[in-house]
């Protein structure tokens, strides 16, 4: 080793020799998975927080309950078929209709 060379520790990385990143399918996978995750939660507290906020409103403003309910309702399809798309897979499947039938949940409870 010459004068101007120092020793590096082994766990250090050496400028001079950079290595190359991975390119690994898994790592791929677990970023579709924590993104369509984000996604479907995040889409999944607005909608019910639309709901909430339709249990808010006078019980004499049964449109305007009804029409947050709806929106909440597309959000919920559309969180689902993100995430579905996110994965690369088809959009059109019976798991849309688990948006549907929690729209119909959250327009029953807002009605009630």
């Amino acid at each position: 080793m010459s004068a101007g060379q120092q020793r590096r520790a082994r766990h250090l990385m050496d400028p001079a020799n950079p290595v190359r990143p991975v390119n690994d399918a898994s790592l791929t996978s677990v970023q579709r998975w924590v993104l369509s995750s984000l996604t479907v939660v995040t889409v999944a507290h607005f909608a019910v927080g639309l709901v909430v906020a339709a249990l808010a409103m006078p019980h004499g403003a049964v449109g305007g309950r009804l029409v947050l309910a709806v929106i909440a309702t597309v959000l919920w399809v559309a969180g689902i078929a993100g995430a579905r798309a996110i994965h690369g897979i088809a959009v059109r499947s019976s798991w849309l209709a688990l948006g549907l039938l929690l729209g119909a949940v959250g327009a029953v409870v807002v009605l009630r």
